[in-house]
């Protein structure tokens, strides 16, 4: 099926009105961003249908069901836009599905929030990890050149469309198939890299690929699910260092970083003792964060009465139930999970329980990784190797 024609009505005025709506909500502060919005197609980047989510199901959204005016509202809204469930496209879905998505067309004003973080500007060298349907890889070309753009696809046939969805909007930057992972040393040194998938840990390569003073911008997430952005400056002893921002985003995990299939859970009486702090403390977005670095190979999964701490390593287990007007832990295992949730927390709210904008971030030149709060001398938490 051909999905350039264009619709009987006017993208360009839905492009136009989709740039006010990022202006006035503070996400689009920058001329040459603005003139990128006004300028990419995102419509030409969907293909020919989507998913959205119904309560636990993904539900396929086909362009040809939906009519023009309502499926060029939906590709000019700032929502991100799945278009593909396990592996599974949504043109290829037949009705709503379970699953995780594996590809998006992210929300507008978060690939300008990571791209203006990232200080890119015209004729900038970018690296950029994820190319996705292809839209936030046109929207870094039209701002510093196509071909000053390195942008890289995991998965072979997104790989291929965004590709074509590329060169018939006009834009041809440097694509590669291939671990964003590992960047792509050709064309390095790089003034920036931008990510659009989340990491446990800042690759060597990308360290290596950006030179001295440029930026390196990405997630930082984990088995728990819990996100931080931030952007390190590079520094000449080959470091880097940065701050948190404090938004309240998430990315999909670079899918060498996905959680490995978790051990069964059935309640194991272990060792038990009240615990010092409450659970649902864990519902916090920066205090889930905070028991992530303190355990990152473990996922968490809330109940109705408490929590559980499963170690996908070593299988080691935690969980909590009410006591009274207290809360009970259990733990089981070669890991004490909930001691080093547990300490983390309370090290944290010793330090007044501040949000992620008071964390910071530092590589050192042997590529040890640090997470800290208020300054490197603050409390910290090593990220696994």
């Amino acid at each position: 099926m051909n999905t350039d024609i264009e619709p009987p009505n006017d993208p360009a005025s839905l492009r136009r009105a989709l740039a006010d709506a990022l202006a006035a909500n503070g996400s689009l502060t920058d001329p040459a961003w603005r003139a990128a919005v006004e300028s990419v197609p995102r419509h030409r980047f969907l293909g020919t249908a989507v998913f959205r989510q119904s309560g636990t199901l993904w539900e396929p959204i086909h362009r040809n069901r939906t009519g023009e005016d309502a499926w060029l509202q939906l590709a000019y809204s700032d929502e991100t836009l799945v278009t593909q469930v396990d592996g599974l496209e949504a043109a290829d879905a037949s009705g709503p599905l379970p699953g995780r998505p594996t590809s998006s067309s992210t929300l507008p004003s978060l690939i300008l929030r990571m791209a203006q973080l990232s200080g890119v500007a015209e004729n900038d060298r970018v690296l950029w990890v994820g190319t996705g349907t292809g839209y936030s890889t046109a929207l870094v070309s039209h701002v510093v050149g196509a071909e000053n753009v390195t942008s890289i696809e995991y998965d072979p046939e997104l790989a291929q469309l965004a590709a074509e969805r590329l060169h018939r909007a006009g834009y041809r930057p440097h694509l590669v198939t291939g671990d964003g992972l590992h960047g792509h040393k050709d064309n390095a040194p790089y003034d920036a890299l931008v990510a659009t998938c989340a990491v446990r840990t800042i690759p060597v390569s990308w360290m290596r690929q950006v030179r001295d003073g440029g930026t390196l911008t990405t997630t930082l997430s984990g088995w728990m699910l819990a996100s931080g952005l931030i952007r390190l400056t590079l520094d000449e002893d080959g470091g880097a260092t940065g701050r948190f921002t404090g938004d309240r985003i998430s990315f999909m995990l670079a899918r060498p970083h996905e959680r490995p299939p978790r051990p069964t859970f059935f309640r194991r009486e272990g060792d038990r003792r009240r615990s010092r702090v409450d659970p649902g403390l864990l519902g916090d977005w920066t205090a889930q964060f905070v028991a992530q670095l303190a355990a990152p190979s473990a996922e968490l999964m809330a109940m109705s009465d408490g929590m559980i701490l499963v170690d996908t390593a070593t299988g080691s287990q935690a969980w909590t139930e009410p006591s009274g007007d207290a809360w009970e832990v259990h733990q089981h295992g070669p890991l004490n999970l909930w001691d080093q949730v547990e300490n983390a927390l309370l090290r944290w709210q010793e330090s007044g329980a501040p949000d992620q904008s008071a964390f910071g971030m530092t590589v050192a030149p042997d590529l040890t990784q640090t997470v800290w709060i208020n300054s490197p001398d603050g409390p910290s938490w090593r990220l696994p190797a």
